[in-house]
């Protein structure tokens, strides 16, 4: 007869999003998760399958996370003014005590950019071409801009994002808010 579980999936999923949010998929060991979760390897992989299983749902987690964030940018209608809300809202958290993680995300990408895992790489494609498809759609309000500007304005901002989120580790709430003023001083 199997066990009944004695925890509840998406709250471990979400301590274990946090952690490998902080230490990086590689620097994430299995013995931090088991601490990190409050459950031991067996559950861990009975649930999950492996570390790479867990930290898929974990990249699942974070999505529904900044969710909010992306359905804001989404139902809004300034335009640039709203991608630029976009840009401050997505560092928000960033500043309060312990928090300075920067984006998942943009973490994951630059860990995984030389590894061949296409199951990472697939959710990170999606998540930046929705992202981009979201800029595009701002960035068209403006009927003054060609398609080629408008393209050409999405790239940058979604390499500007990247920036933004690597930056928002290590940099100060000063220079994070001069970094996002200067970056739609043309746009």
């Amino acid at each position: 007869m199997a066990r009944k579980k004695e925890y509840r999936e998406d709250e471990v999923v979400e301590k274990a999003m946090k952690l490998f949010w902080k230490k990086g998929y590689e620097t994430t060991s299995m013995q931090m998760l088991e601490k990190e979760m409050g459950i031991n390897k067996f559950s861990i992989y009975s649930s999950f399958g492996n570390k790479h299983g867990l930290f898929l749902e974990s990249l699942k987690c974070y999505k529904t996370k900044v969710g909010a964030t992306l359905d804001k940018l989404k139902k809004a209608s300034s335009g640039v003014e709203d991608i630029k809300q976009f840009f401050y809202d997505s560092v928000s958290s960033n500043y309060k005590a312990g928090n300075q993680k920067g984006c998942l995300v943009t973490n994951t990408y630059n860990e995984f950019s030389e590894n061949q895992d296409q199951l990472i790489k697939e959710e990170m494609v999606a998540f930046m071409d929705n992202l981009k498809a979201l800029f595009i759609e701002k960035l068209s309000m403006d009927a003054t801009k060609s398609e080629e500007t408008v393209l050409k304005e999405a790239n940058f901002l979604l390499l500007a994002k990247h920036g933004l989120a690597a930056a928002a580790r290590v940099n100060t709430q000063k220079e994070i808010e001069d970094y996002i003023e200067m970056t739609f001083k043309n746009i």
